[in-house]
């Protein structure tokens, strides 16, 4: 079992993030950074819209962290938000051209995907050269475990659909990795 007073240090530090402490929520960004940044390659394919992704991710935390009540682990509210973020940026019309970062952001980002122990690159290629839909359909599905009316819900498919999307995902992949 987990050591206790590691689940109550996350606790005190999302507590104090939520009263305005920067250096708190910068504690809980450099925790989770890297599993967030590797969520939106995932789902979004291109390390420019992972960067973006993962920053607007952190942004909207931080605005909405006095949402997060610690019903489920600070880290699934994270990667909920991420998935959100993912899929309401594919919806979106248009692409905000300006962005905000924060000192040291970039540096930080490249640091982590030094550090992170890289999973199979053939397969990561492969996934990454899915159409997006069967992408998406594939990440939120075998790799972080939604079920198909979670998946709808979030992407506006029909389960129908994203079955099978997941079905043609896994065909693509099976054909890329048997070249």
């Amino acid at each position: 079992m987990g050591d206790p007073n590691a689940t109550n240090s996350v606790s005190d530090t999302v507590r104090l993030a939520q009263r305005g402490d920067h250096a708190a929520f910068r504690a809980l960004y450099e925790a989770h950074v890297g599993r967030i940044y590797a969520l939106c390659l995932r789902l979004a394919g291109s390390a420019a819209e992972a960067e973006e992704h993962t920053q607007d991710v952190f942004v909207r935390a931080w605005r909405r962290l006095g949402t997060f009540r610690g019903d489920s682990a600070f880290g699934t509210w994270l990667h909920r938000l991420a998935v959100n973020e993912v899929m309401q940026a594919r919806r979106a019309a248009g692409r905000r051209s300006a962005r905000v970062a924060l000192p040291g952001d970039d540096e930080l980002l490249a640091r982590v995907a030094v550090q992170e122990p890289e999973p199979d690159r053939d397969l990561d290629r492969a996934i990454a050269r899915l159409p997006k839909g069967a992408r998406q359909i594939f990440v939120l599905y075998d790799l972080e475990g939604y079920s198909h009316e979670e998946i709808a819900h979030l992407t506006g498919v029909a389960e129908g659909t994203s079955k099978a999307q997941l079905h043609r995902a896994r065909r693509l992949l099976r054909e890329e990795l048997n070249r």
